[in-house]
């Protein structure tokens, strides 16, 4: 009887652990990237009152929440927040809505909550963490990709040899061989002007999910299922790795500040 015990209490904590690993997303360093350089952006008003509700926390540091949460069954009304499936030729605005939400319409409720004066701190606190990382997820390629192949989890590919999916790649491992840190990463980023910097926080939340599905296309053909991803496909793409972390914390800043 107690060794029954022993094994139910053990699967208790093992199969959660193996449903979260099955779920790929910008690895904690791509998020913390995010998160780092959104906070060069953002104006001194802003910067005050997100440390006040994160409880002087970075955003690098609640970046990842969204995802960890994941592991939690009680969240799991969140978990189509990370992703829009739509295919190819189509944009948002013409694309089949899931029902329970998607990146789009999660964003938004996260602001409606961060903006509603009879919103708890906490309440804010939670939903900012979850706004911090889905303007992240946004700006990945494969988040924005098709439903077919789960959003490029079921387009097998190796890399470096072992097994692996089109998701993982540009989730986290092109970023894990790089082998930097993610304040390396962020302290390296591209120089702008704030011009640049301008052009790029022009737009909604539906036209830069409508611009990162014109890089998810060129995704799609940047690989054949099965083929071996090695030095050249990171030579090749991890420029635009790095490009859409810039981004994101860029439009990030934006949208903190214009909430703040």
């Amino acid at each position: 009887m107690k060794l029954v015990y022993t094994f139910l209490l053990a699967a208790l904590f093992v199969l959660p652990l193996k449903s979260y690993a099955a779920v790929n997303f910008w690895g904690a360093t791509g998020h913390r990237v995010v998160g780092k350089i959104a906070d060069n952006h953002l104006n001194g008003k802003t910067k005050r009152e997100v440390k006040r509700l994160l409880n002087r926390k970075s955003l690098a540091f609640v970046s990842t929440f969204a995802d960890e949460i994941k592991s939690d069954r009680r969240y799991n009304e969140f978990y189509t927040w990370h992703y829009i499936n739509m295919p190819l030729d189509e944009n948002y605005e013409n694309s089949k809505k899931n029902s329970k939400g998607d990146l789009v319409t999660g964003i938004a409720y996260c602001k409606k909550v961060i903006l509603d004066k009879n919103a708890s701190d906490d309440d804010k606190a939670f939903y900012l963490k979850l706004l911090i990382h889905l303007i992240g997820d946004l700006h990945q390629p494969m988040h924005v990709g098709l439903q077919e192949d789960k959003g490029g989890n079921d387009f097998k590919v190796q890399w470096f040899y072992e097994d692996s999916n089109m998701h993982r790649v540009w989730d986290s491992e092109m970023i894990d061989k790089y082998n930097m840190t993610y304040s390396e990463l962020a302290e390296n980023e591209d120089v702008l002007s704030k011009k640049q910097v301008k052009a790029i926080q022009k737009g909604s939340i539906i036209d830069w999910v409508n611009e990162t599905h014109q890089l998810t296309k060129k995704v799609y053909v940047s690989a054949k299922p099965d083929e071996n991803l090695k030095y050249r496909y990171s030579y090749d793409h991890f420029k635009t790795v790095r490009s859409q972390l810039q981004i994101a914390g860029i439009r990030l800043a934006k949208v903190l500040n214009d909430l703040f």
